[in-house]
């Protein structure tokens, strides 16, 4: 069976907004079926990835956006993942069309971080962690992903300063992003004066509380040729998934396993490498999750992640040509939690289909996602995209 393609994709801007969920929703699916049939003509089901209730009080988020999206009786279900519950939902609706269960299926992802506030936003996050362990000793998502940092400037020779210009180097990306939530510039001196949130990390190393929605449209390759041409379409080449363990003890700091794994899985069903993939959204909620990545998923090689600020051919050799986060990423594009998995599949899209603006990378064929949930190994989702035609 051929794989199943992206036909579509929209996206709400990301921020901070008085808009509701479901009407950021409404932006993302108007931009999606601008000049397509009615939703209610084409789509068979619906995944919406939405990482909490507690932020709107709102649960059956699945009935909700279909009822808002005009559809009635197809199944529709809300998957939860924390910050991967999106690409969780763009994996179930490839999985469905693969098999054949549906011709047409809308993967979303929503989520209105700013109705809780931030002490909401904090303890929303914190439930991802292991209630036993970890949640009943205060620990927040800046103090894990600190751990991380911690170590992997203790086992590589790496700086804060490196960390920080991953930051500078998302915000210059996202400058040319009309949705990102940060469109100004930043540069190193900022990002290293700005407070502590959790040492080494400092506030311009975090991801910021974000609202938003996106969605992408996916079909099998007939319905796709007749919504659009092939030039707009993108191939949903390879999938994988991987759940480690939630908590943070007994894994390795520095080696984010399940994104190797689950990256690994995508490849394989692509028939790609690592080499192969020219543009990737990785999950840079915290800096050093970019350096993680980069390295687990096989970008470059161990303790040189922390360069991916540089021009490829500046980099250490091990390191592929991939141009990383061009979207501005989660630390600059915004990170509202259950969209951010779908909202980097927006940007895939558009880099492969050449609609990325003054972010477009020249060649652009092959492009990888990854998204987490937890924190690094708690859950991983990875998607190769490629470009259709």
């Amino acid at each position: 069976m051929s794989a199943p393609r992206i036909a579509s994709v929209g996206c709400s801007t990301i921020g901070r907004t008085d808009l509701t969920g479901r009407d950021l929703f409404s932006q993302a699916l108007a931009e999606a079926f601008e000049g397509l049939p009615d939703p209610a003509e084409v789509v068979d089901a619906l995944y919406v990835g939405n990482q909490s209730e507690t932020y709107e009080h709102q649960i059956m988020y699945g009935t909700l956006l279909a009822e808002w999206a005009g559809l009635r009786n197809v199944p529709a279900e809300r998957v939860e993942g924390c910050a991967a519950a999106g690409a969780l939902a763009l994996r179930h609706a490839v999985e469905d069309v693969r098999r054949g269960t549906h011709d047409a299926v809308l993967a979303c992802g929503v989520e209105k971080m700013t109705a809780g506030g931030t002490s909401g936003a904090t303890d929303a996050l914190s439930a991802a962690f292991d209630r036993a362990l970890e949640q009943r000793s205060g620990i927040t998502a800046p103090s894990q992903y600190a751990l991380l940092a911690q170590r992997y400037l203790h086992e590589h020779d790496a700086t804060e300063e490196e960390f920080a210009r991953i930051a500078v180097k998302n915000h210059r990306n996202a400058t040319a992003n009309p949705r990102a939530q940060y469109q100004q510039e930043v540069d190193v001196e900022t990002v290293l004066d700005s407070s502590y949130v959790a040492p080494p990390l400092k506030l311009f190393d975090c991801a910021p509380v974000s609202d938003g929605a996106a969605v992408a449209l996916v079909t099998t390759p007939e319905l796709a040729d007749e919504l659009a041409p092939a030039d707009e379409q993108v191939v949903a080449a390879g999938t994988g998934a991987a759940a480690n363990n939630i908590s943070v003890a007994e894994r390795d700091l520095t080696f984010v396993e399940g994104a190797n794994v689950a990256s690994g899985t995508a490849y394989e069903e692509a028939g790609v490498e690592a080499s192969d993939v020219d543009v990737a959204e990785v999950h840079d909620a915290f800096t050093v999750c970019e350096a993680l990545l980069a390295e687990s998923v096989g970008f470059a090689p161990r303790g040189r992640g922390i360069e991916s600020p540089l021009p490829p051919e500046e980099r250490s050799e091990g390191w592929t040509d991939v141009h990383l986060s061009t979207s501005g990423g989660l630390k600059a594009r915004g990170h509202p939690i259950g969209a951010t998995g779908i909202a980097q599949a927006v940007e895939a899209y558009e880099q492969l289909t050449g609609r990325a603006g003054d972010r477009q990378v020249e060649g652009a064929d092959t492009a990888l996602l990854v998204n987490e949930g937890g924190v690094a190994d708690a859950v991983t989702v990875s998607h190769v995209l490629r470009r259709a035609a």
